[in-house]
């Protein structure tokens, strides 16, 4: 069904699974018997009596489905925006909007749709060590990083693998992926690498060299980074010609300038006496070495503040010459959202997301900021939604309606809707009946509830055991539970109700017991509660203080500040403050702000924990 539904949109199926290996690739005898996989790590295929079976990767990480939650749409006017049906897979941007994803990137991924993305460049976490790599202090920061690195570079590569293996099955069969590396780990994810794309599928290793950035004595000092590109078929598109290198000067060939005062250098053929004419401004073609774009200073413009922001230029010489205006371009790990808001800057659709809620919120803003200022004017922008995919918001799901609430929490606990009109059985989960309570998160079940869900199991299913999911239980409902599963006397009135809180661990439990490390993966989470202080320094000049703000989720911590002092109805913070860090990397909590002139001002202030709770203050104050 889901090739036909490609084919009607002009896509043809593509096979995803793990090229063949040919012979060259396997050690030659002269070097031993050592074995060499042709899978990648990670990759398994388990043969038993009269079966062969492939479990890809899902066998070292399960796959686990959840609902996405929209918890913000920013809007820029053009809503009503049409998709080109004929380019854009229909189930990719489902609302026609671009997307940007607060969760685990492998299961993301894998809720989307198959050739569906022209271009995906990512800049993974380098294999230098945990505490290099944990650039915000988000939990699942924490967590993720910590399960990679216990595993030394295996372990780090086969989390790696599965998530290149689902990011080749995203790419359209034109589509290109950069991958981003530096002399820790490229060479062994480059093997890896061309066992799952293919090594023919091998374009360019593209060695990017800057002069900035660290020194040492003790070795020769490390001053680029690996920059790995494949393609999914040999159909890619690639044209370098739209990212020239300027044209260093050539002292063997004669300089000039033209009737139009263009500068240029030329020579003559000894043998032929034609002559060729290079112009300055046009540049030359690129090579696998990029000596064009420097490391980003601590003085430039477009620094945000986090140590592994690659420059703008870089992003802007990929994606143009690997995809054309209107093309789908995604970076999985998204960070600060350089890749994002350069696609948005040339007219491309983008996917985005990160594991960190901070590294989330940079990045919308950063875009938001983009639009605002430079490309609103130019061209319609799509709007862009931000989604969660198992770390949900309380609130947000306290403002649905009742029947988007229940297919949300059916969706979570890993069952489906029951569509036969039943006023007290919402969902079926392995043949047992769901009752779904109120979306207030204040809400309890009550009594009456509980009765009349009984007597629809009864009546309705002729079953005896059902499953109450909310938020709370009151007491009395409790009672009445208990009453109806004592009551085994009589054959249909025996009635075994399971009470189940949301985020209680029995709520979770489908996904917990499938990895050690799936528990944290369905979490509930407040938004922080911002209190802030306003003190006057001087004329204009004011110092805003969130200190006395507080995370309302167990072990929560403030870990990121962002303001905004001309507050318009959009979020969209002043520049320099969106990620501010102390000398120890600490979140700066209070800091000082001089307004050009005196009046009223609306002032707005975002907040994230580290638990992936986010909330806005919006205050006005007159400024003298």
């Amino acid at each position: 069904m889901l090739n036909e539904k490609f084919q009607d949109f002009g896509f043809q199926p593509v096979e995803v699974e793990i090229p063949k290996q040919e012979e060259f690739y396997k050690l030659p005898r002269r070097f031993g018997s050592v074995p060499v996989d042709e899978a990648p790590l990670g990759w398994e295929t388990v043969v038993k009596p009269a079966e062969v079976k492939v479990t890809k990767f899902e066998n070292v990480y399960p796959r686990i489905s959840l609902p996405f939650q929209e918890v913000d749409k920013v809007s820029f006017g053009y809503s009503d925006l049409p998709l080109d049906s004929q380019k854009h897979h229909p189930d990719l941007f489902p609302k026609g909007a671009n997307r940007l994803f607060f969760g685990d990137n492998l299961h993301v991924m894998r809720q989307l749709p198959s050739n569906s993305i022209d271009l995906i460049y990512i800049d993974p976490p380098f294999f230098s060590g945990r505490n290099y790599n944990i650039l915000f202090g988000d939990k699942n920061e924490v967590r993720s990083f910590t399960d990679i690195w216990e595993g030394g570079m295996p372990g780090y590569l086969i989390w790696l693998n599965a998530r290149l293996y689902e990011m080749k099955r995203l790419l359209k069969p034109t589509g290109s992926i950069y991958v981003h590396l530096d002399w820790h780990a490229s060479h062994y994810i480059k093997c890896e690498m061309d066992k799952i794309f293919g090594y023919d599928n091998f374009i360019n290793e593209i060695v990017w060299c800057y002069e900035t950035a660290g020194k040492s004595k003790k070795t020769f000092s490390r001053k680029h980074d690996v920059i790995l590109l494949y393609s999914k078929t040999k159909n890619f598109y690639l044209d370098v010609s739209k990212s020239p290198m300027p044209r260093k000067r050539n002292k063997h060939m004669r300089v000039g300038v033209d009737e139009n005062g263009r500068e240029y250098e030329e020579k003559t053929d000894a043998k032929t006496g034609k002559v060729y004419r290079w112009f300055f401004d046009e540049g030359r073609l690129p090579f696998d070495y990029w000596t064009d774009i420097q490391f980003i200073n601590w003085e430039a413009k477009e620094r945000i503040g986090y140590p592994t922001q690659k420059p703008e230029a870089l992003l802007e010489r990929i994606i143009n010459v690997s995809s054309n205006e209107g093309d789908v371009v995604a970076d999985f790990f998204c960070g600060g959202g350089t890749t994002l808001a350069i696609a948005q800057r040339l007219n491309r659709r983008w996917i985005g997301s990160d594991q960190s809620r901070i590294a989330v919120a940079i990045t919308a803003d950063r875009i938001t900021r983009l639009v605002e200022e430079k490309i609103g004017k130019l061209f319609p922008v799509p709007d862009f939604i931000i989604e969660h995919w198992g770390i949900y918001e309380v609130p947000g799901l306290g403002s649905l309606k009742p029947e988007q609430f229940k297919e949300f929490v059916i969706k979570a606990y890993n069952g489906r809707v029951d569509n036969t009109g039943s006023k007290y059985i919402h969902g079926i989960k392995g043949g047992v009946p769901i009752y779904v309570g109120s979306p207030d998160y204040k809400s309890r079940i009550d009594k009456d509830e509980v009765v009349e869900f009984a007597k629809a199991i009864l009546t309705e299913r002729k079953r005896n055991h059902g499953i109450m999911l909310a938020w709370n239980f009151s007491r009395l409902a409790k009672q009445a539970a208990e009453k109806l599963a004592a009551r085994e006397n009589v054959r249909l009135d025996f009635v075994r109700l399971e009470m189940v809180n949301i985020e209680s661990p029995e709520f979770r439990k489908h996904v917990a017991e499938k990895h050690p490390e799936y528990d944290n993966l369905l979490t509930f989470v407040q938004p922080p509660e911002i209190r802030v202080g306003i003190k006057r320094l001087a004329p204009l000049t004011y110092q805003f203080d969130v200190a006395e703000s507080l995370s309302l989720n167990p072990e929560g911590k403030i870990i990121n500040v962002q303001w905004d002092f001309d507050y318009r109805s959009r979020f969209s913070s002043t520049p320099g403050f969106s990620f501010i860090r102390g000398k120890n990397k600490e979140p700066v909590l209070a800091v000082p702000f001089k307004f050009e002139k005196a009046g009223k001002k609306k002032i707005a202030c975002r907040v994230q924990d580290d638990q992936g709770g986010e909330s806005t203050w919006i205050g006005e104050l007159e400024v003298r």
